[in-house]
């Protein structure tokens, strides 16, 4: 089997007992991965630098090796904090409104992926398989093509694709879509998302496709599929039975003193629609009154990128709506919203999870969402508590049982609540069956075995012929 060379913007080591830690989904599944394969992990330390010099920090930890860079501010600023925060981001999550187009970013953007590629190109070996992530490295293995390397290459996108009518809006987005051309494979998590990138290419750059899903564009191909990630699932049950589960279970429970839970967790991101959670949450207050008292809210939101002012103004905005709803709602002894700006380990937030009648999981747009397939594995199954869940996550496809809402309806989130409170425990236990079967049988096991092994399928690239006369 070939080594695995993973590129993703950042490097985070496994931190070993009890999983990840208060790594995101990708960490855990990355991390994973490399430990499968015995492979390498490469990116970004997430520390800064007076002058890059291309020094490679190589650890060894978990039966992971990471092999990371320092970046210069200005490379923070323009690549992270620019383009793929204040560019991509937004204009992949369908808020043009907010994305912003400046040619420092553009420009820094493509020196990062170059310098990404000139570091990383040294510790490739001539058989490894190099698997990209994410929207921070799309030019990436255009880069890697120029400087010889024949590997198979894949990329996975763990954002959504916008459709083409949006995508235009992007100054040079013929551009960055050819670079993603240099690819062997290409991966998305949804096929909304994978048709979106076709119909793309099909219309814009003249491209053909094949029935098996291999797009032609002049002398380039590139297959391209859907591969929908899951959580790390024997990994998770394994953080979810750990001590440090009950005790955070328990810790729930008795200070929610036999009032139903319903439980957010998400990073602090516009992308999440926390903002309209909480006015879905203030109408069913409003239309419930009886209800007051028996239930509450714990939205957990770390804070995120924020170096970058539009998360600022989220924060302010999330601060005062949850204050105006404690104002207007609360009594002596019960606080209707619990809000608080910090993360926790896997294993503390499975017990969260066990403890929550109902999991209040509403992105406006999302390319998948784990906190959802973690709340289905960490309910107890005889008596599971109701997910509801927005449409527009990716996990939706996935998790057909779920309570599915219009985030932006705060009558229809509403609704769902109620119905969530009212549901039958025999209801309640065939929806979770259904969705815990696609939660164990769609893991991120799945996922990588099935983007890895189409990988190594991938043709291999000839190498270029010379030039005449030479």
């Amino acid at each position: 089997m070939s080594r695995l060379v993973v590129i993703s913007n950042r490097v985070s080591a496994p931190t070993g007992e009890g999983g990840a830690g208060a790594q995101g989904g990708l960490a855990v599944a990355l991390g994973a991965a490399l430990r499968e394969y015995r492979g390498l992990w490469f990116g970004w330390s997430g520390h800064r630098t007076d002058e890059f010099t291309g020094h490679i920090e190589l650890q060894r930890a978990h039966g992971v090796t990471t092999a990371t860079i320092d970046l210069e501010d200005q490379d923070v600023d323009e690549y992270y904090n620019g383009y793929a925060n204040r560019t991509l981001w937004p204009l992949f999550h369908y808020r043009i409104d907010l994305a912003e187009y400046d040619r420092s970013f553009d420009s820094g953007y493509q020196r990062v992926n170059e310098r990404f590629a000139e570091t990383v190109t040294p510790l490739i070996d001539q058989d490894d398989l190099v698997w990209v992530h994410d929207y921070h490295l799309i030019p990436l293995g255009a880069e890697l093509r120029a400087r010889g390397l024949k590997n198979r290459i894949g990329f996975f996108l763990h954002i959504p694709w916008p459709p083409g009518r949006l995508l235009v809006s992007l100054p040079d987005h013929q551009k960055l879509v050819r670079s993603l051309l240099a690819y062997d494979l290409i991966g998305f998590q949804t096929r909304e998302w994978l048709e979106a990138f076709r119909d793309y290419v099909v219309r814009e750059l003249g491209g053909n496709l094949d029935a098996d899903g291999t797009l032609h564009v002049g002398d380039r191909t590139v297959h391209v599929a859907a591969y929908p990630i899951g959580i790390d699932y024997d990994d998770f049950m394994e953080a979810s039975r750990s001590p440090l589960a009950h005790q955070a279970c328990n810790r729930l429970r008795e200070s929610a003193a036999d009032r139903k839970v319903i439980i957010g967790v998400d990073r602090l991101d516009y992308s999440k629609g926390l903002q309209e959670r909480f006015t879905g949450y203030q109408r069913f207050l409003e239309n419930n009154p009886d209800r007051h008292g028996e239930l509450f809210m714990l939205q957990i939101a770390p804070p995120t990128r924020e170096e970058v002012s539009t998360y600022e103004e989220i924060r302010d905005n999330l601060d005062g709506l949850s204050g105006r709803i404690n104002g207007a709602f609360a009594e002596i002894d019960w606080v209707p919203v619990r809000y608080v700006n910090q993360g926790y380990d896997r294993a503390s937030l499975a017990g969260f999870y066990r403890a929550a009648q109902i999991a209040l999981i509403t992105p406006l747009r999302d390319g998948m969402n784990l906190v959802a397939k973690e709340y289905v594995a960490a309910q107890d199954p005889d008596d599971p508590g109701v997910l509801i869940l927005s449409r527009f996550a990716g996990a939706a496809l996935q998790l057909k049982d779920a309570l599915l809402v219009n985030p932006y309806s705060a009558d229809e989130v509403s609704d769902a609540i109620k119905t969530a409170l009212e549901m039958p425990r025999e209801e309640r236990i065939r929806r979770w069956r259904s969705m815990m079967e696609s939660v164990r049988d769609e893991d991120v096991v799945k996922w990588r075995h099935d983007f890895v092994a189409a990988l190594e399928g991938a043709r291999i690239r000839e190498p270029e012929p010379p030039p005449e006369g030479k």
